[in-house]
């Protein structure tokens, strides 16, 4: 005659139902923070893009202004006071947000002794970003004597 051997009893190996209930609130932390991160990052690199063209577009601006003599930029109506950029064209499709700008020519009021040969020029450029109004502005001066009489 044979003897079975009595089967062991094994120990428990599930977990408890508390034990779940933390770790799924210890994962939904963890992947609401990866959520939020990752859309920090996006919305910043986004911001940045957009600085950065302002930059680009501000800086066209001051190079064009740059070319023209004394008499061009003195003169009302040569250099168009207000315009627009769109961030980006593929295709002929204008993408968001478009750059509203103006060109502001203006006495150099310094007080000294070539008031009248100096201007002072503003270049500000405006857009919306998620709602939020933005600005940069960038500003020179350009004399009667000055660089743009040296163009060869």
């Amino acid at each position: 005659m044979t003897v079975m051997p009595r089967p062991r009893k094994r120990p428990s190996a599930a977990f408890t139902f508390v034990e779940v209930i933390v770790a799924m609130g210890a994962l939904g932390v963890v992947v609401v923070s990866l959520y939020a991160g990752m859309s920090s990052g996006l919305s910043v690199v986004r911001m940045a893009r957009e600085n950065l063209r302002a930059t680009q577009i501000l800086v066209e601006k001051m190079e064009t202004v740059r070319l023209y003599n004394w008499d061009e930029i003195c003169s009302n109506g040569f250099i168009l006071t207000n315009f627009q950029a769109p961030y980006y064209v593929q295709g002929g499709v204008t993408s968001s947000p478009i750059y509203y700008g103006t060109i502001t020519i203006a006495d150099s009021s310094i007080g000294t002794t070539y008031n009248n040969d100096l201007k002072k020029i503003t270049v500000d450029i405006n857009w919306t970003c998620n709602a939020l109004p933005r600005n940069r502005q960038i500003t020179t001066f350009v004399s009667r004597y000055g660089l743009q009489n040296y163009i060869y």
